[in-house]
């Protein structure tokens, strides 16, 4: 399913590059039946301000969102099992799971990394990518209420997961979710991810700003396809 390879791509930390290849994503993910008119129109708010922003604005933007606090956080056992143990063993088992698929993540970024856990989703069969999909549905569901919320323009791209995964948007899904107490100034903030940092190691934490090098290749292809 290349609507999900696409979104995985949209979903990352923006870059010159990905503003280069805007075009050829919005090209191909209005050719992609899996996707509805209505959904593909929904996109294009934010198609159109990560083509024409400001790099800088648009990381702002990504990372006030993403990166500073848990309600939005793309890492999808952050919002599942949180600072337990049973975090760990589900990151080895999503691994596991990639590895079963021929996929060898790479960089810094854990398992359920949204953008990751996407790109394998679009490997599968159609069917098997839906149902792979809807495993964390009711993630989806609560942060695109949450995006929702915000009028974030990444808001409709998760509605589109939703409905591409076949799960439902209503108010008990979106409720799903414990409420997430996000620190709301700096101060708390570096509280937070000192905490964070005692209990898994600095070497656990992943760099929020480092290119994911698997979407940095598929963005060089891409730009290699316009010239060509």
């Amino acid at each position: 399913m290349q609507s999900l390879h696409l979104m995985s791509l949209l979903l990352q930390y923006p870059t010159k590059d990905l503003q280069s290849v805007i075009g050829e994503i919005r090209q191909r993910l209005e050719a992609d039946t899996s996707l509805t008119p209505a959904s593909v129109k929904s996109l294009a708010p934010l198609l159109t301000r990560l083509a024409t922003s400001d790099i800088y604005d648009a990381q702002e933007t990504y990372v006030e969102l993403f990166d500073r606090g848990r309600a939005h956080s793309l890492h999808l056992f952050e919002h599942v099992h949180g600072e337990s143990r049973d975090r760990g063993q589900a990151m080895v088992d999503l691994r596991e799971r990639y590895l079963a698929a021929g996929l060898e993540p790479s960089g810094n970024e854990l398992p359920d990394y949204l953008p990751l856990f996407l790109d394998y989703c679009s490997t599968l069969p159609e069917q098997a990518a839906r149902e792979a999909l809807a495993e964390p549905g009711v993630v989806m569901v609560a942060i695109a209420a949450r995006l929702a919320e915000r009028e974030s323009d990444y808001a409709p791209l998760f509605e589109a997961l939703c409905a591409i995964a076949g799960v439902e948007m209503d108010e008990e899904a979106q409720q799903a979710l414990s409420p997430v107490d996000d620190p709301q100034d700096l101060e708390a903030l570096d509280a937070q991810w000192e905490e964070e940092e005692i209990r898994f190691g600095a070497e656990a934490a992943p760099n929020p700003n480092a290119a994911c090098p698997v979407a940095a290749s598929q963005l060089a292809a891409m730009r290699g396809e316009q010239g060509a």
